[in-house]
């Protein structure tokens, strides 16, 4: 039965994955990503680690896809565009050339053997107490300020992309100069 279950999530992300990179409209795009982050829910809970599929499912799958469709919607660009006019007219090949360079640093990272040995920083994972609180107490005590700053650059991301999105009275997206 976790063989089957195991088949069966893993499918799910693969479509989803591809899902979102070859569908040509961001809207299903978004809801592929939740497809995605469904199945990868599905594995964690095939691995016992029901806090890691309850923040997936509730964080990611709720709030993040959420917010990506609000930033969709918000900014117009659910609307096809015109692919053959280029802004900048390099922009094609460097981005050709930093994918391969991504491709080879995975390929030479992977050959690497990253076990240090180390203490952990955060304290032991095992010992008395469940891994709910072991993950809140480090959260809220030593990567609190990790954490806020987290929330704020989400809100500043928001506020941002509102600003960028507004529209002037006579219809027209605003111009950086207006504003």
């Amino acid at each position: 039965m976790d063989w089957i279950v195991f088949v069966v999530a893993a499918a799910a992300v693969l479509a989803g994955a591809l899902g979102v990179v070859l569908s040509t409209h961001p809207v299903h795009s978004a809801l592929m990503l939740v497809l995605t982050l469904f199945g990868i829910a599905v594995l964690f809970v095939a691995q016992e680690a029901h806090f890691l599929a309850a923040v997936q499912v509730i964080v990611y799958a709720g709030a993040i896809v959420v917010l990506f469709l609000f930033v969709i919607m918000l900014l117009g660009i659910d609307k096809s565009e015109n692919l053959a006019t280029e802004r900048l007219p390099g922009q094609r090949p460097i981005a050709y050339l930093a994918g391969l360079g991504v491709i080879a640093a995975i390929f030479l990272l992977a050959r690497t053997a990253w076990v240090s040995g180390a203490e952990s920083v955060a304290g032991a994972a095992d010992g008395p107490g469940s891994n709910v609180e072991k993950v809140a107490s480090s959260l809220f005590t030593r990567y609190l300020l990790a954490f806020e700053m987290t929330s704020v650059l989400l809100v500043i991301a928001v506020v941002g992309a509102v600003v960028l999105a507004r529209h002037s009275p006579s219809g027209g997206v605003r111009d950086a100069e207006e504003t």
